[in-house]
């Protein structure tokens, strides 16, 4: 089973010929309103790839609550552990350009309130991996870890929004997904000089005892876990948008490790997954089904080796 604790969130999305820089005003010819949170993306992608999956966290008792949380109804992700707040629910005001990047706003409501009490509750047991992100409150995400480390099970960390997590949360880890930038934010907050998110996923394998998989956009994916360094070209695919790609490579990721696969065809799992997240837009509705996650990950080579 996976256990998903973190935010949950309406998508306000408009494409724009160009991003805006500071001061600067854009416009776009609408929006559109999608379910989206790095939580509820990640229990999302993790569940159409065929994993058991448990969500906690936190929405409002607002209209969009219910737009929040439709897809995850629809899929079955046990949203039991959902409570409802009197905070708002959570929102992000999404941009994309015409090449696919993104400019994100986070407005964290009721995720800011968000707490873990339900994995107490629940039967924990050493097959279980429990994923965290940055959009709900650190020390929510520590209590969350301790719980899940407490029953035998795994932790994983994707550090994103890009910020150094407290030396209490690392020390709970057992795997971190990080991008180019979140790596190098990590690596600052460390005192190395690192930049290169190759090095920096090894030092943090080596050093800090930390599986650790840096997701590189176009150019595919490293890992390195037990001193052995795994690397990915990605697949050439047309972008659209890269909203939720990075949530459906942790999902997919984390939903093969459930199921018992070993590490190189975890990576092709969470490779393949991401890169088809680029083909269409918005958040939850990119995310990919298990059959084409397996179908584009059959064609991808790469594997161990230094």
């Amino acid at each position: 089973m996976i256990i998903v604790f973190g935010s949950i969130n309406i998508d306000l999305v408009t494409p724009v010929e160009r991003l805006p820089g500071p001061g600067e005003t854009v416009l776009g010819p609408g929006y559109a309103l999608h379910p989206g949170g790095k939580g509820a993306n990640q229990a999302l992608a993790a569940r159409r790839a065929g994993a058991d999956v448990v969500l906690v966290g936190a929405t409002g008792r607002d209209g969009f609550s219910d737009a929040a949380l439709a897809l995850l109804v629809t899929e079955g992700v046990d949203l039991d552990h959902v409570a409802r707040v009197e905070a708002p629910t959570g929102a992000a005001f999404i941009a994309t350009d015409r090449d696919g990047a993104n400019q994100i706003i986070v407005a964290a409501g009721a995720n800011a309130v968000a707490r873990p009490d339900a994995l107490r509750q629940l039967e924990l047991a050493v097959e279980d991996i429990l994923l965290l992100q940055r959009e709900v409150p650190e020390a929510a995400c520590l209590e969350a870890a301790l719980a899940m480390k407490q029953a035998g099970g795994r932790v994983i960390l994707n550090l994103a929004p890009a910020e150094a997590p407290s030396a209490a949360l690392l020390d709970q880890l057992d795997m971190l997904i990080v991008n180019e930038h979140e790596a190098m934010v990590l690596a600052q907050a460390l005192g190395w000089p690192d930049r290169d998110p190759d090095t920096i996923a090894r030092r943090l394998d080596g050093e800090r005892r930390i599986a650790t998989i840096a997701t590189l956009g176009a150019a595919g994916v490293v890992a390195w876990i037990d001193g052995i360094r795994h690397r990915l070209e990605a697949p050439q695919v047309a972008v659209v948008d890269t909203v939720a790609a990075g949530d459906s490579f942790t999902g997919a990721f984390a939903a093969a490790l459930a199921a018992g696969s070993d590490l190189p065809e975890a990576l092709r799992d969470g490779l393949a997954a991401g890169s088809l997240a680029c083909t269409r837009r918005g958040a939850q509705p990119s995310i990919p089904y298990a059959a084409e996650i397996a179908a584009l990950a059959a064609t991808l080579t790469g594997g161990p080796g230094r």
